[in-house]
């Protein structure tokens, strides 16, 4: 090591991220300890701070390792910490911060409510950054995004109803904390990816950019999508116990030019009644989703696509021009002749059709129309077994 430049060695220093790591790296020699202060990211993990002999404290050791770094431009922090210690350390770093990663805690810390100022005003220090991620947050009042004029991506878990304003925005996660009851409105002209979990009320205005949509809502159900124009909508997951038929309906009429479609929605209903999905005709389906290559199709979806009238009417010219796989889950023998006549039609429609997936989840009955059901798929699967196979 002696022989390498210190250009280089910095550059491997850099490299090193883990403060324990570069802790120990500080021991070897002084040219060691002399070539740290140029790293570029910090991570402390859950445990730094487990050893007794860790007396100081994990927000003063903390602030001595940042402080010692020219231009540090990532912090990671899982290890718990104080509002103050978390100001005091972008005090140091704030201005050349670009990423900024907190596990925050507030889910299991009442005193979260009650902090003045809190740690998420002190995360407003970091005005340059473009990457914000925290977990653990209970955000029950948004901060003043405008003091993140950079941001890119942002990740929370542990947020309530919530309104977003931010220019640059192009990758968001949202983890809703509570009943699944939460509003969200965002407004991010750029945003081209948004994963939302645990909303009832979604409103994104500017979609121009959006690409990849997924949204997710196993606690309560979903009420409200309004969303702008999705003509770059690529891939859409809808995911949740419950959905509203608005809101489905809605959601696929706007994502017509979507390639990648995933649905997992159990049930649907406007209240506390869950009712199944209403019949949807198989060839509007697709006419109105012709750039479809992939589809992921559960339960309920599949269901409503095999009702007896959804395939009486099928024009001879009816193709379903770019599906390549689709994925089917099975839970129920009922109407298992509609069902295999649906199987038929996407593969005889389907003229790219590639891959062929059903899978058989959980199939009780009473009787032998389970074990009847399963051999008509077995035998479907032999016919076409190039395409299709069984889980």
């Amino acid at each position: 090591m002696d022989a390498l430049p210190d250009a280089i060695l910095q550059c491997i220093m850099s490299r090193i991220t883990n403060a324990r790591d570069l802790s120990s790296c500080n021991c070897v020699s002084k040219r060691w300890k002399d070539s740290t202060p140029y790293v570029r990211t910090l991570y402390f993990p859950r445990s730094s701070f487990d050893s007794p002999s860790s007396s100081g404290g994990a927000d003063n050791i903390i602030k001595r390792m940042v402080s010692r770094v020219v231009k540090l431009e990532e912090l990671i922090v899982y290890c718990p910490f104080s509002p103050d210690g978390l100001g005091s350390w972008l005090a140091l770093v704030g201005h050349s911060l670009l990423q900024l990663e907190l596990r925050m805690d507030n889910l299991n810390d009442n005193q979260g409510f009650h902090e003045s100022p809190s740690k998420l005003d002190y995360v407003g220090s970091a005005k340059n950054l473009e990457s914000l991620k925290l977990w653990g947050v209970l955000m029950v009042r948004a901060p003043k995004w405008d003091v993140f004029p950079n941001l890119r991506n942002l990740e929370i878990i542990g947020v309530r109803s919530l309104t977003i304003e931010l220019p640059c925005l192009e990758l968001c996660k949202l983890d809703f904390y509570g009943m699944g009851n939460c509003s969200l409105t965002l407004t991010s002209p750029k945003i081209e990816s948004l994963e939302v979990q645990g909303c009832s009320w979604i409103r994104v205005p500017k979609t121009k950019h959006l690409r990849k949509l997924s949204i997710s809502n196993t606690a309560g159900r979903v009420y409200m999508v309004d969303f702008g124009n999705l003509s770059a909508l690529e891939f859409l997951c809808m995911r949740g116990i419950q959905w509203c038929w608005d809101a489905i309906c809605k959601m696929l009429k706007m994502a017509s030019e979507v390639k990648h479609l995933y649905m997992k929605v159990e049930f649907t209903g406007d209240y506390d009644a869950l009712q199944p999905f209403p019949e949807i005709d198989f060839v509007d389906f697709f006419n109105s989703h012709q750039k479809l290559q992939k589809f992921d199709i559960h339960g309920a979806m599949f269901a409503a696509l095999c009702q007896k009238n959804s395939l009486k009417h099928v024009d001879s010219g009816f193709v379903i021009p770019f599906l390549e796989e689709v994925v089917i889950t099975v839970r129920s023998p009922l109407n298992a002749e509609q069902k295999m006549s649906t199987l038929e039609s996407l593969v005889k429609y389907g003229k790219s059709l590639r891959s062929m997936v059903i899978k058989i989840l959980e199939m009780k009955s009473c009787h032998t129309s389970a074990d009847d059901f399963f051999d008509e798929i077995c035998r479907f699967r032999y016919i076409n077994h190039n395409i299709v196979r069984i889980e």
